[in-house]
């Protein structure tokens, strides 16, 4: 399951005891300017005994590249073996309002991304890069077990990045098994790396209200459309619909293409869904609730449901 960024950060600790020992990963939002994934993280960590923690996503500017290995070091101190990093390049506007917009940002997470893990691994790293200078540092207290560091990314090039720097990726927004393949062959990368998707969950007791639900959702996703959405074969049919009949008509999507975006429709459908992303090679998939915090832990029962299946 994942945390929205907007949550209130005392209630992480209700999902994170409520999911321990029933799912495997709790994954925390960090987007600029909410809450910060690491404190979180520690929150989630101090409760439970089993709960896998993923950071998602740490942008790479935000932090420098030490800081960065330090938090999810310390993280993995609370919690051996129960952290998941997740680093990726943040939306540049956000990094332009705090002065930390690189010129090159593939540049910019490639040096994060190689520098965190040498550190994590327990190396003395000095690093002369454009954007990231280490000299001679090493962490005092490296993950006895490794962490793995996930890119957040989206693009082509970002996902061959993330193929030769980073243990796997988080695909977020509209990602359906289809894309799963397309990810794996951009990274260049075969079954070792790991593919965590976030999936909306959007459910209801029939599919006719759960679209509309979703309807909203889906025209935010193709007013800043991903890669994965844009590769969709239906999505020209897609926008077509919705520039014609409006946010309305997209409650009107055919059942195949809800499949594709997300875990949409019944609680049978979402299972379908996770299922298929599973089959198409995810080796991760957390369920992004409702961005209203009483609807979203009403939905944990729902997860745990689908945890069950």
């Amino acid at each position: 399951m994942a945390f929205d960024r907007t949550f209130d950060p005392a209630l992480v600790r209700h999902f994170a005891r409520s999911l321990d020992g029933k799912v495997d990963e709790l994954w925390l939002i960090e987007d600029c300017f909410y809450t910060t994934a690491p404190p979180l993280a520690a929150a989630a960590l101090a409760v439970t005994e089993e709960l896998r923690i993923g950071l998602g996503i740490l942008p790479a500017r935000a932090r420098t590249a030490a800081i960065t290995a330090m938090e999810i070091a310390t993280l993995a101190g609370l919690g051996p073996g129960r952290v998941v990093g997740g680093i990726g390049h943040g939306v540049q506007s956000w990094m332009g309002q705090m002065g930390v917009r690189p010129a090159s940002p593939l540049t910019a997470l490639d040096e994060v991304l190689t520098t965190v893990r040498r550190l994590l691994a327990g190396e003395q790293v000095s690093f002369d890069g454009r954007y990231v200078t280490l000299d001679e540092v090493q962490l005092d207290q490296p993950p006895a077990q490794p962490v793995p560091v996930l890119a957040g990314v989206r693009g082509p090039k970002s996902m061959a990045l993330a193929g030769r720097s980073a243990d796997g990726v988080v695909l977020a927004d509209a990602v359906g098994p289809s894309f799963i393949p397309t990810a794996r062959e951009q990274a260049g990368r075969g079954q070792d790396f790991a593919v965590t998707v976030f999936a909306p969950l959007i459910t209801a007791p029939t599919r006719a209200e759960a679209y509309r639900l979703a309807a909203g959702w889906l025209a935010g996703q193709l007013a800043s459309p991903t890669p994965s959405l844009t590769g969709a074969a239906f999505y020209g049919e897609l926008v077509d619909l919705h520039t014609r009949g409006g946010d309305e008509a997209l409650a009107t999507v055919p059942p195949e293409w809800w499949a594709e975006l997300g875990a949409i429709g019944t609680l049978e459908d979402a299972a379908a869904h996770i299922d298929a992303l599973e089959r198409a090679g995810a080796t991760g998939v957390a369920l992004v609730p409702a961005p209203d915090p009483q609807v979203a832990t009403g939905q944990i029962d729902d997860v745990l449901e689908l945890a069950r299946r």
